[in-house]
């Protein structure tokens, strides 16, 4: 009986992240616009998230380039508010997409769902779970991506996630276009930081308990606090990161790990996972990436430089420093601007 109830309450928890995941009617027209416009459908999130920050970004820059774009979400006069910004929003029933416009869909969404007409970009930003909710048996090859009609290209955010799509869908040309850290909003405080210790709340909940457990232990957090963070805007995150000598890590199977790369440019020196897609700014010379699951090294090299930092807190923050000037110049909007810029130059 209790595996019954089990399976049951798996199969209703399946079936209402599906209907959670299922994108908007969208009208679709034939024929085509003098000027095409390129449509990111976006979820109606009010809550902080970095993928749907990265699809306002790209709706800004496209227009900064000239190419018409808007974020698409599902309710009428919906915005994100948790973050600054004048993007053109539209809502799915306001709008008409034609042949010659581009529907850029999160993979998040049921792709199996959307309607045939205009091309389509599949927007991954997590290619590690590209296969949730698509069962091996009964699916075609290819799947999710055999069941999106008139797909023309993948986009990624990282080089870790482009490759795995290159290998995985050899056939669907795919382009990268990297995230942007706000240099206005994310930048080390003046003078050094105090003995605080930073971390996001929405990864890793066991690892980082044992983590916190094993560090108490030795007495390593005696004279730190720890600066836990969850559902705060931009602004408060940075805030907080600015008045923080370290930053753990728990990324986890991400497209690209914004939080760590955040808080490299709040001159943390972060310590901890890369989640995989974050190992391209991971650099051992700034800061200490951790085999992946490996707690034991975790600790070590959290202690090693919480201690660096108490004996001479110039070395650590001279890191952070550095850490901050190369993700800001790496991941800025110019960059961001020249990704957009080869890719949709192709597609339009």
């Amino acid at each position: 009986m209790g595996d019954t109830m089990r399976q049951l309450v798996r199969a209703a928890s399946h079936a209402r992240e599906l209907r959670r995941r299922k994108p908007p009617p969208i009208r679709v027209e034939s024929g085509a616009h003098q000027r095409p416009t390129v449509y990111y459908l976006a979820p109606d999130l009010a809550t902080p998230s970095g993928g749907v920050r990265n699809i306002y970004r790209h709706v800004d820059a496209l227009n900064a380039l000239g190419i018409d774009a808007a974020v698409m979400h599902t309710k009428a006069g919906f915005r994100c508010g948790w973050f600054p910004h004048h993007t053109r929003t539209v809502a799915a029933a306001e709008v008409t997409v034609r042949g010659s416009d581009i529907l850029v869909i999160p993979e998040w969404y049921s792709l199996h769902q959307l309607p045939r007409g205009p091309r389509k970009v599949v927007f991954n930003q997590g290619v590690y779970h590209t296969f949730d909710y698509v069962p091996f048996e009964g699916t075609a090859a290819g799947a999710p991506y055999a069941a999106v009609p008139d797909l023309v290209a993948l986009l990624a955010v990282s080089e870790d996630n482009e490759a795995l799509l290159r290998y995985t869908f050899p056939a669907i040309p795919v382009h990268r276009c990297r995230p942007v850290v706000d240099s206005k909003v994310f930048h080390p405080r003046v003078g050094a930081p105090g003995r605080r210790v930073a971390f996001l709340l929405n990864r890793r909940a066991a690892e980082r308990e044992h983590l916190l457990h094993m560090l108490r232990a030795r007495g390593v957090l005696d004279g730190w606090e720890l600066v836990p963070i969850e559902g705060r805007s931009e602004t408060e995150a940075a805030a907080l990161m600015r008045e923080c000598a370290i930053f753990f890590s728990f990324s986890d199977r991400e497209g690209f790990g914004l939080p760590p790369a955040e808080a490299m440019a709040s001159g943390c020196y972060v310590v901890g996972f890369s989640g995989l897609g974050g190992r391209e700014f991971f650099d051992p010379e700034h800061c200490s990436p951790v085999a992946e699951n490996d707690l034991l090294a975790f600790a070590g090299a959290a202690e090693a430089a919480m201690t660096a930092f108490a004996h001479d807190p110039e070395e650590i923050v001279k890191a952070g420093r550095v850490a901050s000037e190369r993700i800001l110049a790496r991941y800025s909007d110019d960059g961001l601007r020249d990704d957009l810029l080869a890719c949709y130059g192709q597609l339009l």
